[in-house]
């Protein structure tokens, strides 16, 4: 393929790619946060920074998790050969080991996660919803579209992706996971980190970038930087966004252009090297 056909394709993707993602323009305000930190893998500093605006919201930039919980359980005592036979594996040792989920009683189904165990680029949501825990599938509600429709602008399908939260069963009344839940639950999203081993982690929303950043930033001044999650022999890069359900409440021009500006980064850290 000539250069001048790969970026008349690239250029193809990125119009089909705004029309995904309602943003016909992108507003010039101040420069985004798109930062690539100083100690990432080399590949990172070739990652092309777009700008977006600096989007204000009144999201409380505490009291979210900030601590992991026990160690994740070491993928190497897990049984199966492959990666899939390892996370069945630690679904069921969750299902009868997990001390938040198996003392909770608000819910139907556990949802684990799914998508490719092998996959480069894996999303991560706060807790599972009303449609969730009816289905036992995270993000099938409308939250669940629109995160669909962000995965289809990055160039994948839902299967090439892994999906999950950082809690496993829905909270009373979809409330926000408190730190304590969030720690009891953490240790199973890390040991899927390790078994699935992929190269970008993308945190949506607050919860999610706090649990996984071990800080209590609010998501505003996080989005749009890479930080770094570290699970076994792992330092996976980490791009902090706003969740999907945040994009439906506040559908802006800003907020579409900044989190496709996050997704962009992220999209192209998980295709660095191949």
């Amino acid at each position: 393929m000539t250069d001048a056909s790969a970026e008349h394709r690239a250029a193809r993707a990125m119009i089909e790619t705004d029309a995904l993602l309602g943003v016909s323009e992108v507003p010039l305000g101040r420069a985004g946060a798109a930062v690539v930190s100083a100690d990432l893998p080399e590949e990172a500093s070739r990652v092309p920074r777009p700008s977006a605006p600096v989007v204000e919201t009144d999201d409380a930039p505490t009291s979210a998790p900030c601590g992991r919980g026990e160690p994740a359980i070491p993928s190497a005592t897990l049984e199966g050969d492959s990666q899939a036979e390892r996370l069945e594996a630690l679904s069921v040792r969750h299902a009868d080991a997990c001390v938040h989920c198996v003392a909770s009683t608000t819910h139907r189904n556990i949802v684990f996660g799914e998508g490719s165990p092998e996959a480069s680029l894996m999303f991560i949501g706060e807790a599972p919803g009303e449609h969730e825990d009816r289905s036992g599938r995270p993000f099938v509600g409308p939250a669940g579209e629109k995160l669909d429709q962000m995965i289809k602008a990055m160039g994948f399908t839902r299967e090439d992706v892994y999906i999950a939260n950082v809690l496993k069963t829905r909270p009373p009344e979809n409330r926000t996971p408190r730190p304590d839940e969030a720690k009891a639950c953490g240790r199973w999203l890390a040991s899927q980190i390790a078994v699935i081993r992929p190269k970008v982690l993308v945190a949506l929303g607050g919860p999610a970038a706090q649990l996984l950043l071990e800080t209590e930033t609010g998501i505003t001044r996080l989005r749009g930087a890479w930080g770094r999650y570290e699970v076994e022999d792992l330092s996976i890069p980490v791009m902090p966004t706003f969740h999907p359900a945040y994009v439906l409440r506040r559908y802006t021009p800003d907020v579409r252009a900044a989190v496709w500006n996050d997704l962009q980064l992220a999209r192209d850290m998980a295709h660095a090297g191949d």
